[in-house]
Order: C-alpha cells, then structure tokens, then sequence
C-alpha cells in the first residue's frame, strides 16, 4: 500500500470522523506515518477538504443508495480517488483507482470490487456529469462548484454583489502563501532574506506589511532559523493587527484573547521588549503556548494570566495604553487555510457570537485610559460579527472614535480575511 495515500486516508478520517482541525491531524499523522512526499499528502488532504461538496454530489450520483448509505472510511476512500481521477493531473487513472482498491482491502474489509466499480463509473461518465443550474437555483450551484455550506453563499449575498462573492469563494479554495514575521529582537531583515536563500528558500518581501516575509520550500520550521527564534509563521493580516495597534516602548498592552499568541509576540516585538503585556485567556492550556513561543522568540514582557474575558477586571480599570480585542469568531476569513470550516452548520452558538464579542468589548474598554487605544479585530467576514459589533459598542460609548477601520479580503489583498477597528478613548466628552 502506498504510505502516501495511507497518510492521506488516515488524516482525512481524523477530520471526517473525529472533526478534528485538519492541520493537526495532517501533522500528527506525518509525523507517526513518515510518508515520503509530503507534498503529495498535503495537496491530496487539502484538496479532498477544499471540494468535499463537490466530490459528494458525484459521489451521490454514482452510488446506487446515494451518498448517505456510505460509511465514513468508504466515503474517505472515493472523495481521495475521485479527487485524483479529476483534479490531479499527475496521477495516472489506473494509479487512482488501484491504490484507492488497496486502501479499501485494508480499511473496508468487503468493499473493494464496490469502491473499484464506483471509480470506473466515474471515468465512464465523468463527461455527461454537470453541475446544477444556477439559473434554477444560485446558492446551491455556488455550494456545490465552490464546495460550501449553502448558509455561507446566503450571507455574503446579503452583503456582496454575486460576482464579488464567486471571486471571494474561488479565493477560499486558494492555497495561501507561507508568510513569516520576522523577530527584530533576533535579527535585521536582510539578514534574514540572506540566511533564508542561502539554505534554498525563496523569498520576496510581504504585501501588506513592512516586517513580512514571503517563502517558498520545505520544511522551513525544521531550520535552525526557526528555533533561534529569527521568524514566526503568520500571515499579514494579523500582524497588520499589531502594526495597527501601534505600542509604543514602555508602554502597558493588554490582550484579552490572547491565544495562541501570535499578536502577542508580535507586539512584544514591536516595543523591543520594553513596557509590559498582560495576556489572558479563559483556558489555562493555551497560555502554555504563548509562554512557551516567547521562551523561543526571546520575549520577556508578557505576563499570562487565566481570565474569561466577558467579565471586567476592576484591579485594571484605566490602567492599559491599548487594549487589543481579537474575538472569537466564526473564522470566515481563514477558510483558504482551514477548509473544514466550509461546512460548519449554522448553530444557535454562532447566532450568539456577536454579543458574545460585544462583551468581551464592552469590558475591556474599561481598561483604556484616556487618549488610549481600543482594537477589535476579528479574522471573519461576516458585517454581523464586525462592523455591526463595532456600530452597537460605539451608540453605546461615546467617549470612544473610530481611527481606522479596515477589511481585508482573500480575493483582494491576497491575505486571510480580516476585520480591524482602530477605536480612540477621548480625554473627556465635551
């Protein structure tokens, strides 16, 4: 059996069954399976998950009892061999379907001639196949080309023209530049670009901010840069958060949401490690991760603490220069890098998560002093959990002005979709 496609199956059954996050069980199972083309693996897993709609609507036209009488390991096995019999080019058709047989003998006991017949169905008709007509039926022509959950297409009609929203769906399907952040604490860029070329990377400076980076190769995390701590993986969307928020040496940050750290290191970075970050987060585990990330950066002004973030901490009232707000949301905007997220249902918890974030606003503008910095930022696209929030806070706190209010858009800036809201404290009303 072919250790690649093993892998590939294996993660994809970790994603389907356990919904697990697919980057983690992407890695876990490179790690336990070491497959020797990892690129394969990674194209092959990310594709199935970015066309899952799309493979399925085939799936349920060729399978007698449609696509509900399979189980999850079979219905893993034709999503991985159709996606290569169509979308790989470099996979011969009898490569396809013999490893996705072998597969079957060893995960589907009993299925193979199933899984094998299905496949040849497949190439036999793969032409008289169609999409449905989007004349007859928009959003579910849109769900199934793009492979989305219907209620996505729904709420970016309701605010973006149809030919927006197609470019913005292709976008999600896209693969995403590795970006990195470079550490200035560690290292000068040019330095970095140089030490990066000279082991065969790729780079090109970023598109959006000054201190980004974009690279080409493998295993860049393995590299020594890495674990000196000269760079950390990022896109630049969420340091253009950091550079926004604008600290200032000396300064008192706090992050209310802090984990896993990202934002927080890079604005540690930004005050050459002068002034002091609280960072908080309502799950102990997590901050683990910040702390451990700023052991490798070299960052020794973060203090971590457990906090829910809905609730306000009297002990901070105006004590904080800027308050950095990155929610919890629905993750609309970093499908291109989690495609599971496609296919969330619509649930009453994501109903509620914009007066969830309202809160967790509403109290950590207690800790702004006055002329200080309030951030929101939210890595979604999605005006209910964005500018709507942002509307709702500012009716209700006048003494805080929008400075800067951006939207970052995958189709657009060529960054994960992001919304920042720059907010000033005034000194007092006048």
């Amino acid at each position: 059996m072919d250790i690649n496609r093993k892998t590939s199956y294996l993660a994809l059954l970790d994603v389907e069954s356990k919904k697990a996050y697919s980057n983690l069980a992407l890695n876990h199972q490179i790690i336990v399976n070491k497959p020797h083309a990892q690129g394969f693996v990674r194209e092959l897993v990310y594709g199935v998950l970015e066309s899952k709609l799309t493979l399925d609507y085939y799936i349920d036209m060729l399978v007698k009892d449609g696509i509900k009488s399979l189980r999850a390991q079979e219905l893993t096995i034709l999503r991985m061999g159709i996606y290569q019999l169509k979308y790989m080019n470099s996979v011969p058709e009898y490569a396809a379907v013999n490893e996705s047989v072998a597969l079957a003998k060893k995960y589907c006991r009993g299925k193979s001639g199933f899984i094998n017949g299905v496949l040849r169905e497949y190439l036999n008709k793969k032409m008289q196949l169609r999409m449905p007509d989007k004349n007859e039926d928009e959003i579910r022509y849109l769900s199934i080309k793009y492979s989305y959950a219907p209620w996505i297409i729904e709420l970016w009609l309701e605010h973006y023209s149809p030919d927006f929203v197609e470019e913005l769906l292709k976008a999600g399907n896209a693969r995403p530049p590795v970006t990195i952040r470079l550490n200035w604490l560690r290292v000068m860029k040019d330095d970095l670009i140089q030490n990066l070329e000279a082991k065969n990377f790729q780079v090109e400076e970023g598109k959006v901010c000054q201190n980004a980076l974009r690279v080409k190769g493998s295993r860049l995390l393995d590299t020594e840069l890495y674990k000196m701590g000269m760079f950390t993986p990022q896109d630049e969307s969420s340091i253009l958060v950091a550079e926004k928020l604008d600290p200032k040496h000396g300064e008192t940050i706090m992050d209310v949401c802090a984990a896993p750290g990202g934002k927080t290191t890079a604005i540690a970075e930004r005050m050459n490690n002068t002034g002091k970050i609280i960072a908080s987060d309502i799950y102990r585990r997590k901050l683990d991760l910040i702390d451990k990330e700023a052991k490798r950066l070299g960052i020794t002004n973060i203090q971590t603490r457990s906090w829910d973030a809905t609730r306000v901490d009297s002990a901070m009232f105006q004590k904080a220069d800027r308050v950095l707000v990155d929610v919890p949301c629905s993750g609309l905007g970093v499908i291109r890098r989690k495609p599971e997220i496609k296919y969330k249902e619509f649930t009453e918890d994501m109903e509620l998560l914009p007066k969830k974030q309202l809160a967790i606003l509403s109290a950590s503008s207690n800790y702004v002093k006055p002329s200080g910095t309030l951030l929101y930022s939210t890595c979604t696209i999605n005006p209910k959990e964005n500018e709507k929030v942002t509307e709702k806070f500012l009716r209700k706190n006048p003494s805080f002005k929008i400075a800067d209010r951006i939207v970052l858009f995958p189709n657009v800036d060529g960054t994960d979709g992001f919304y920042i809201c720059v907010m000033r404290k005034e000194d007092s009303l006048l």
